[in-house]
């Protein structure tokens, strides 16, 4: 079997909030801008964290997810694309121990799988001490984990940083940063998360972070350390899918639209699609294509602008009701209903392909893992299969038409807690919910999706398949 090396780590927190992405996207720029070749990875199913990721690096970012893809096709996915590279920076999520249910796709799960040392970033704002304590923790809890070093945040004065890491190395556990507090370091937040990098001038803090952290981390050591990960087998080489006319794909892409895994839609191609980027907010008419996806995003911070497009919801409508196959998740779903209510309770007229009305909450309605059973058969699969996702929104649609009248598209399942209920929307030609998927994991939704598209562009040019 052959193997190869790819120099990597992980930079996981102790908890959500201890300023994992600032230390990343300033190490990676950092490295960038020493003429270090770097590419940068993130556990779970998070869509905002890779675009800093990509404007550090310069290379389109990665998810590793383990519930949206199996373990063995998420490491075939990460050696087909680390390679070649000077450092891998695998970003972690919330806490290192932290995922689904049991666990599941954990940063330390995910560490584990591609055998990565770990550097734990600690936020010791209010404490001293106290942070070998935790260090230590974290390092003995599960010894399959290799917690190679830590990096101290938001250190207030010399002493504090003395204090500190002394007692963190004292255990034999490196201390590979010292960051100190600088307000001007932090990344904007809204609801969600971080704010996308489309959406402000995210290039100009950058240069900010990477200024401190090139100088309050050691970037050498962290590149020594990630030499030591061991050869990782290279993925059997792809066998190439029986040939079948291309489709046109038409993907809605701009800021209001960004939340896309690069590799799922890679997975689309590799079935025939010729994928072409659109923008609801800016393009006057649809180009020429076979299918549309509209993907997750903040509709809602762009609404007066995609109410005013009117000629493109027009267009979508009227492609909707001749037949042609869309897909849409989440702020998709939003756009593709008849109206979106506001954060401050203005109603604005959306698409209308979706009987429903979507309206913004002042709370997180829903996050975490889902299964989502098909009530009937649909554009990515058939009635009673079961595709793995998540949720994460803070809007409600609600259906024009009460109970069974409507036509749900799945019934979900919270993993955490077993909760089920009805989801999604389903049409001949039409499926949207708050539904995210990754197309790795749901190889025949993918096709079939394809399919769908195919069937479509020859009844549109009457020659049948």
């Amino acid at each position: 079997m052959h193997k190869q090396n790819i120099p990597r780590l992980v930079i996981a927190a102790t908890s959500s909030g201890a300023g994992k992405t600032t230390i990343v996207s300033g190490v990676l720029a950092s490295l960038k801008q020493a003429g270090r070749t770097v590419q940068a990875y993130k556990v779970g199913p998070d869509y905002i964290d890779p675009g800093y990721h990509r404007l550090a690096s310069g290379k389109p970012g990665h998810n590793l997810d383990t519930w949206l893809v199996p373990p063995e096709k998420l490491t075939e996915l990460f050696t087909a694309t680390a390679g070649g590279n000077d450092l891998v920076i695998i970003e972690g999520v919330m806490g290192l121990y932290d995922g689904g249910r049991e666990g599941v796709s954990s940063t330390a799960a995910i560490a584990k799988l591609l055998k990565a040392p770990v550097v734990l970033v600690i936020d010791v704002k209010s404490m001293g001490e106290s942070a070998a304590a935790i260090a230590l923790g974290f390092k003995t809890y599960d010894p399959g984990v290799n917690l190679a070093g830590v990096i101290v945040n938001r250190v207030g004065s010399d002493t504090h940083r003395l204090m500190v890491c002394q007692a963190i190395e004292k255990l034999g556990i490196p201390v590979l940063g010292c960051i100190y507090r600088n307000e001007e370091l932090a990344l904007p937040e809204r609801h969600l998360g971080l704010t996308p990098v489309t959406e402000h001038c995210a290039a100009d803090t950058l240069a900010v972070i990477s200024g401190q952290i090139g100088r309050e981390v050691d970037l050498e050591r962290l590149i020594r350390l990630a030499e030591t990960a061991p050869a990782l087998p290279l993925p059997a080489p792809v066998q190439p899918a029986v040939r079948a006319a291309k489709v046109r794909i038409g993907v809605a892409e701009d800021e209001a639209f960004s939340f896309y895994y690069k590799e799922s839609l890679a997975v689309l191609a590799a079935y025939g699609a010729e994928l072409i980027s659109f923008s609801p907010l800016n393009d006057r008419d649809l180009p020429v294509v076979d299918g549309l996806i509209f993907g997750g995003g903040f509709p809602e911070m762009f609404v007066e602008r995609l109410a005013a497009n009117a000629g493109l919801r027009t267009a979508i409508l009227t492609a909707g009701r001749t037949g042609m196959p869309i897909y849409a998740e989440c702020g998709g779903l939003m756009y593709l209903t008849e109206s979106i209510a506001g954060f401050d309770g203005r109603i604005f007229p959306m698409v209308g392909l979706v009987p429903a009305t979507s309206r913004m909450g002042a709370k997180l309605q829903t996050v975490g893992y889902i299964k989502a059973a098909a009530r009937g058969d649909n554009l990515l699969c058939s009635a009673g299969d079961v595709l793995q996702g998540h949720e994460f929104h803070f809007s409600q649609t609600i259906p024009a038409a009460s109970g069974e009248a409507f036509p749900w598209a799945f019934d979900f399942t919270k993993m955490r807690t077993g909760k089920t209920y009805p989801g999604g929307y389903a049409s001949n030609n039409i499926l949207a919910s708050y539904l995210h998927i990754h197309f790795a994991g749901n190889l025949r939704a993918a096709e079939k999706f394809v399919q769908q598209c195919r069937i479509f562009k020859h009844s549109r040019s009457g020659r049948g398949e």
